[in-house]
């Protein structure tokens, strides 16, 4: 097999840089449970501001922030909606009910990765009726993973924000990857998180940072959370040396962003002139890349994932003949270049 593989599963596959690095080794730290660790307080109040909101909380990654997010805006029994595409509905193990006894109410995400909101108000409990759980909440992905990394709209969130507090509910965001789109739209992030009452967004993904997540909202919240982090078993300790990477991330990372969603686009441009690859998802919007085996292929998804890994490219199966790519700090023009070229060969 090939000592080195041209990697192109997730953006969680990113190296630290150099200068995390340097700034983890100097990071200046303390007992983060007593809430004594400079550096991780300064993540919080950076993440916060960069979100327009009251107060951070650094979490170990994008999960634990949601399953704390849902958490603290609803008790047993309540309910959630959001969307059946959507992160928190089919890659977190069904956390939010297995530890927090909330329902799932899961709704179809149009192609766009936006929930009907006629769809929604229609499935919004009330406590009226003793057959049905209260609603508290509604969850949006921004970008959405599951719909071909698209970004939501200011307008969109808004709306859904309009909604859920016309009706007395909160709306969480998982932002996991947020400042993808607040670059593909020209926003800043805090317009995109603004609407929500909490937002979670990683670290870890495009900006490159080893670990962990910051969950955001009002100080109430905040404090509420910093609980139910403990309880969770999250309480780190001396953590300064990981937050210190979040906040090179934020300084130096956002921006290059760009860089992600130009190469996808190119490597979607190479993709689509090989005979047998279906472009899907309407092309990407970001910095993912969603491919198909045309019908016509006979090579099974198992076998055409083989060819290319012999190759040295790897990428991720969705179905059995449909893949993601990911497009990230840590591939170029080059890896871009071998990928489409073990592709072809593959199919060849």
């Amino acid at each position: 097999m090939p000592e080195h593989y041209f990697d192109f599963r997730s953006d969680t596959l990113t190296q630290p840089t150099p200068e995390m690095r340097a700034a983890m080794a100097a990071a200046p730290v303390g007992d983060d449970v007593y809430g004594e660790d400079p550096t991780v307080n300064r993540l919080e109040q950076e993440a916060a501001k960069r979100m327009g909101k009251e107060a951070g909380l650094f979490v170990s990654s994008g999960t634990q922030g949601n399953l704390i997010a849902v958490l603290a805006h609803c008790a047993r029994g309540e309910e959630a909606i959001m969307g059946r595409e959507g992160h928190t509905f089919k890659h977190e193990a069904g956390g939010i009910s297995v530890l927090g006894g909330v329902v799932m109410n899961t709704l179809p995400n149009q192609p766009d990765g936006t929930l009907d909101l006629e769809a929604v108000a229609a499935e919004i409990h009330d406590g009226s009726d003793p057959h049905s759980p209260v609603t508290r909440l509604v969850i949006l992905e921004n970008t959405h993973n599951g719909c071909g990394g698209v970004p939501l709209s200011l307008d969109y969130t808004k709306a859904t924000a309009e909604l859920a507090q016309k009706q007395g509910l909160k709306l969480h965001l998982d932002g996991a990857r947020l400042f993808n789109a607040a670059v593909a739209l020209g926003l800043p992030a805090s317009s995109l998180a603004g609407p929500a009452d909490s937002v979670t967004f990683c670290l870890s993904k495009g900006l490159c940072a080893p670990v962990g997540s910051v969950l955001c909202g009002t100080q109430v919240f905040i404090q509420k959370g910093r609980r139910l982090r403990k309880i969770l078993g999250g309480g780190m300790r001396q953590v300064g040396v990981l937050a210190a990477a979040g906040l090179v991330a934020l300084d130096s990372m956002v921006e290059r962003l760009a860089e992600d969603h130009a190469l996808a686009a190119e490597l979607a441009d190479q993709l689509e002139n090989i005979p047998g690859i279906v472009i899907e998802k309407g092309g990407p919007k970001t910095n993912m890349v969603f491919i198909r085996l045309a019908d016509e292929v006979a090579l099974s998804g198992v076998e055409f994932l083989a060819r290319v890994k012999a190759a040295g490219v790897l990428f991720s199966p969705r179905t059995e003949r449909s893949f993601r790519l990911v497009t990230h700090h840590d591939v170029d023009r080059q890896a871009v270049a071998a990928c489409a070229k073990a592709i072809r060969e593959a199919l060849s």
